[in-house]
């Protein structure tokens, strides 16, 4: 079982008060949700469950968006698919909100309670056993890292580091967004193998190099996982695939509540007019018409949406929306093995200096059909990722590193494999914070949601998607009177005093 939140430190946004229920009002409200992403659902969600009628268009076949889970078949055998792992960190609290309402207790979830980082040169990093208490879970991982000495601590420049441990936000990206994170990490003097080793992990989390995301967000990531939260390092996985674990019981749930869903069909323009606040036009020579629209796709969807909506917003505001940039394309090679790997492999490893290679996951230790196929087939199912890619995937290379990290995985025959290259994550680089869209647009009821959709609240990822729907639908409800639900974040600021002071007077003393 999943452990629920434990951070007495985490803030609470007050939900918007109102009527409870939309039958209250004189006409029931619509709104179209195009994706069905954890944007978008969680924006249905939000409004289904105060009565609002709430269809979602989303182009796949399945839900989930980027963590959507569907089924192939290859000689007779079902194989379970996604996009890859995903970590669900026990401060995605707006995530989890969503999640409790398919299971209260969150049993789809399960806890990984190590993912170890290994570099080339064979050094690792451990967050077993961390202290939860900030600042001392940051000086037991480098005090035991194996790339950090007594004389690289006395080297870190502490004035420079301060803003690590004093974020706030939105002033980090005031103060920060403006450099890269690889100028910013080289100005704290931190050794180059633990920079390698912790910190680029959590840059090509974002499916980018260093030298090519914001500072700014490399910090705010620091403190939602490190300084800024006791929950820990630690993340639970869904025990199955997604689609069967998560979307598939949520979409029940909204079915439930009255929700449409429009699956396989793309959103093509959405048109205003005097007779419809909103047409939204779909690919198949549709239409639904609506009080209000969420626009929560990935940045490719929305561009093409709001390019063909010549008439939606302003001109200004559609443009920012075409200046939105995707981060470089990533791989995922799926494996199914015909041999086990060693059983003391985890179930999540990051590596560093073993390019192309990020991670490797071996799913039989948490998914259930994995778990299942294994058993059936005395072998192993591993995934092997590969972030911020310069170049096509390239199978040989991304094996030729398993091989290194994993040698029993040598000898093994693939009985069947599955490669996805996509490109479709948002890119935070550097100067890029105060152009980003919000949450609410120009356009009266027209709405944004996903995770390069700006909100100033210490979240990142599927947290930001998450977020970024409830606050899509807390605005519409409150638009109309009706009662919204409350946000949760890690603390808006770091929760150190004197830090913060060692910060300001870092500032003061550089300006």
């Amino acid at each position: 079982m999943s452990v629920l939140a434990t951070d007495r430190r985490r803030e609470t946004v007050p939900a918007p008060t109102g009527l409870p229920d939309a039958s209250a009002l004189t006409s029931r409200p619509r709104v179209v949700v195009v994706g069905g992403g954890i944007a978008g659902l969680a924006a249905a969600t939000g409004l289904a469950e105060r009565g609002v009628a709430v269809a979602v268009i989303e182009r796949e076949e399945y839900l989930g968006g980027r963590v959507g889970g569907w089924t192939e078949r290859e000689d007779g055998t079902d194989l379970a698919m996604n996009r890859g792992f995903h970590a669900f960190f026990r401060q995605y609290y707006n995530l989890r909100a969503l999640l409790r309402r398919i299971e209260p207790q969150l049993r789809m979830l399960t806890p990984v309670d190590d993912y170890p980082l290994i570099d080339g040169a064979g050094r690792r990093d451990t967050f077993r056993g961390l202290p939860h208490t900030p600042p001392w879970n940051a000086v037991a991982f480098a005090a035991r890292s194996p790339t950090f000495r007594l004389r690289d601590f006395l080297q870190i420049d502490a004035r420079a580091a301060a803003p690590l441990a004093a974020v706030s936000v939105p002033g980090i990206y005031e103060r920060l967004d403006h450099f890269d994170a690889a100028t910013f990490l080289k100005s704290i003097r931190f050794p180059e193998a633990a920079r390698h080793l912790a910190f680029e992990v959590f840059s090509r989390s974002f499916f980018a190099d260093p030298a090519k995301l914001s500072a700014a967000e490399l910090a705010a990531m620091f403190h939602i996982y490190f300084l800024g939260s006791s929950e820990g390092l630690i993340f639970d996985v869904p025990t199955s695939n997604y689609d069967t674990a998560l979307w598939g019981p949520l979409r029940g749930y909204l079915e439930g509540r009255g929700v449409r869903f429009l699956l396989g069909t793309s959103a093509s323009r959405v048109e205003t007019g005097p007779a419809e606040p909103f047409r939204v036009h779909t690919d198949s020579g549709g239409h639904l018409d609506a009080d209000a629209v969420v626009l929560a796709t990935d940045v490719a969807g929305l561009q093409r949406v709001v390019g063909a909506s010549t008439g939606l917003a302003a001109d200004d505001w559609r443009a920012q929306i075409a200046r939105l940039r995707t981060a470089p394309p990533f791989a995922v090679h799926r494996l199914w093995l015909d041999r086990p790997v060693a059983a003391r492999r985890p179930a999540f490893l990051g590596t560093a200096g073993h390019e192309p290679l990020d991670n490797i996951s071996v799913l039989e230790r948490y998914e259930r059909q994995a778990a299942e196929w294994s058993l059936a087939h005395h072998g192993s199912v591993v995934e092997l990722h590969s972030y911020a890619l310069d170049a096509a995937p390239s199978r040989a290379a991304a094996l030729r590193q398993l091989h290194e990290v994993y040698p029993e995985t040598a000898a093994a025959q693939i009985v069947c494999e599955r490669l996805l290259h996509r490109s479709d994550c948002p890119l935070f680089a550097p100067g890029s914070y105060a152009d980003r869209p919000a949450v609410v647009t120009p356009q009266p009821c027209l709405l944004l949601a996903g995770d390069a959709v700006r909100v100033d609240l210490p979240v990142a990822l599927m947290e930001r998607a998450a977020t970024t729907g409830w606050c899509a639908a807390n605005h519409l409800l409150r638009r109309w009177g009706l009662g919204g639900h409350p946000l949760v974040t890690v603390p808006t600021r770091g929760r150190s005093a004197l830090l913060r002071w060692l910060a300001t007077r870092e500032g003061s003393t550089r300006r």
